[in-house]
């Protein structure tokens, strides 16, 4: 079943919306203003490149914020792989509604789907390995929710949505626990997983980022159910991995890798064996694919 926008999606679109219209459209489309309000058109959004296709699903909405007359019709359906010149979407009504509405329909499209596209490499080229490639809160600021349905949609998986839905302690974290105990800080973090653990949502996670191997070895003793391996080599990652499931812990600690991963190394990374490699760049230097509105009128 094809990856569907659900209500954190629809409500981070229509927030977005209103801010983009207000900034484009302003007082009015005063371009458009010089065609007759009568003339009927139809829109084909085309592939002007190879990409996963991602946004669709939000086109109805997006008509309907300019004109209610604005009427969608999809062709592809989401997540689905397109190549240039490929027929994406349709919409049919007012042309000057469909002018106004074309540049911001196609921002959405064209950010959404090159998340959706970047996400498709990574996820392509570690097929067949044990491990599973996430997102990270490295996101376009208010764009949270539609970047990581795009995501999902590219065939990755979220991480935690922000700093109020799970425990990720990291190097920041440790650095001040130092400072503030003036001991070794995964043994403060110990203490204070105990006293958090009561007070988490069911599907809440405690995680914690070592740089080290040394930190690493002390990790594997804590109530976590995730260790972030920062920045190792595969070498390290490799020996974390067989600690981990020497202890017999591999059922109750999942292991993460991240930092200088790109797609000439993540297979790599995913074959030392960890579950979870997560990516920054899916989103931060995902850049927009092409995709045009061919306009013709009735």
């Amino acid at each position: 079943m094809p990856v569907q926008p659900g209500r954190r999606e629809r409500d981070n679109l229509w927030k977005l919306l209103e801010m983009a219209r207000e900034e484009d459209l302003g007082g009015g489309d005063v371009t458009s203003a010089i065609l007759p309000p009568e003339v009927h058109a139809q829109g084909r959004f085309i592939a002007r490149q190879p990409m996963v296709f991602c946004g669709g699903a939000l086109l109805e909405t997006i008509a309907i914020s300019y004109d209610g007359s604005l009427r969608t019709q999809h062709h592809l359906s989401e997540g689905a792989a397109a190549q240039k010149g490929d027929l994406l979407a349709e919409w049919d009504g007012p042309a000057r509604a469909m002018m106004a509405a074309e540049r911001v329909a196609l921002n959405f499209l064209q950010r959404l789907s090159g998340v959706a596209t970047t996400t498709r490499e990574y996820v392509r080229a570690i097929s067949g390995t044990n491990a599973a490639i996430f997102d990270t809160r490295k996101t376009t600021p208010a764009w949270r929710e539609l970047e990581k349905y795009a995501v999902r949609v590219g065939g990755g998986k979220n991480h935690r949505r922000g700093l109020y839905d799970a425990v990720l302690i990291k190097d920041n974290h440790l650095a001040v626990l130092a400072k503030a105990e003036g001991k070794n800080p995964i043994t403060a973090v110990g203490r204070e997983l105990d006293r958090l653990r009561p007070h988490l949502g069911e599907h809440a996670f405690i995680e914690l980022e070592v740089d080290t191997l040394e930190q690493f070895e002390v990790a594997l003793t804590l109530p976590v159910d995730i260790i972030l391996l920062d920045n190792m080599s595969l070498e390290q990652l490799r020996y974390a991995v067989s600690q981990r499931d020497e202890a017999g812990l591999k059922r109750r600690i999942e292991l993460e890798a991240s930092g200088g991963i790109t797609l000439a190394n993540v297979r790599q990374v995913a074959e030392t064996g960890v579950e979870r490699i997560a990516i920054g760049a899916l989103m931060h230097s995902a850049g927009a694919v092409d995709i045009a509105l061919d306009i013709e009128i009735d």
